[in-house]
């Protein structure tokens, strides 16, 4: 085919023996250009398969830094469990079993002592079911302090392999106060957020500690409460984590707006906000005034 297209580059008027001498360049040139062509196949392709690797590459080292497995940490993650597990009820956690905790998890995006300090307290006072936005280490310390009070923790995670840790982890703790919902996220229009089984989700959430979906999702964490709204019961407690971020607060004022309260913001190191869902004729504890 080449041979046929150069051939027709080749003027006719040209005087024969010059016709002859161009026809006679046209083989080396053929050979010259179906090299060159063949050369750009293969770098397509080994650029191609070199994409595909890094991506592979790229996917492992996300796992890895999700899903650390290192002996030291594992030991000392299993050895700050049973003192957690030993704890009494009403005793006040230890920061240093929280940091052992922190550090044996093994995933540097995970809870800090302050916004792990509420979320337990106000879990050990809870007088209803929990509801969990993003699975991790608080699903399991939740898990555990639901074990105690009755109450039972409704966890949501769109990522696949995250799930699968805190769903081994939950199993090798025996921790049964644990409904883990592995659901994708969903667009609602203004913005996604998970998609819920609320069929069998019950109806009186009383403490909602929200650490999902990811920064990234399109309108934040801010589906969680025009979704799940029905399903809190007046002055139901919610905490968001990562207020420090502008977006988060952003939710936050546009959740205490919709539901006719305040918030305030807790935390040095990695502020959280609370914000109380408030029912008609139900009492913000913020302004201390009633709101019916």
């Amino acid at each position: 085919m080449v041979t046929k297209l150069l051939r027709k580059a080749v003027p006719t008027p040209l005087h024969p023996p010059v016709r002859r001498a161009v026809l006679l360049l046209i083989p080396p040139l053929r050979r010259r250009l179906t090299r060159t062509w063949r050369s750009r196949s293969r770098l397509k392709g080994l650029l191609r398969r070199q994409l595909k690797r890094t991506w592979r590459r790229c996917k492992r080292l996300e796992r890895s830094l999700l899903i650390e497995k290192n002996p030291h940490r594992q030991y000392v993650f299993r050895r700050a469990m049973r003192r957690f597990s030993a704890l009494p009820q009403d005793a006040v956690i230890p920061r240093t079993v929280l940091s052992d905790l922190i550090y044996g998890w093994g995933y540097k995006g995970s809870v800090k002592h302050e916004y792990a300090s509420a979320f337990l307290r106000y879990a050990r006072t809870a007088d209803g079911p929990i509801l969990e936005c993003g699975s991790g280490l608080s699903t399991i310390l939740l898990g555990l302090t639901a074990e105690r009070t009755g109450n039972k923790v409704w966890s949501l995670e769109d990522k696949s392999f995250w799930a699968e840790k805190v769903r081994s982890t939950l199993q090798r703790y025996d921790i049964k106060s644990v409904e883990l919902c592995e659901t994708n996220l969903r667009d609602y229009g203004p913005y996604w957020w998970y998609d819920p089984p609320k069929v069998k989700m019950p109806k009186n959430f009383s403490l909602v500690v929200c650490d999902g979906p990811p920064a990234s999702t399109p309108g934040g964490r801010y589906g969680m409460l025009p979704i799940m709204k029905p399903h809190l019961k007046p002055g139901c407690i919610v905490l968001l984590d990562d207020a420090r971020r502008v977006e988060e607060r952003k939710i936050l004022a546009t959740w205490a707006q919709e539901s006719g309260t305040s918030y305030r913001i807790e935390g040095v190191a990695k502020p959280f906000g609370i914000v109380w869902v408030v029912g008609k004729g139900g009492f913000d504890p913020l302004l201390r005034t009633d709101q019916s």
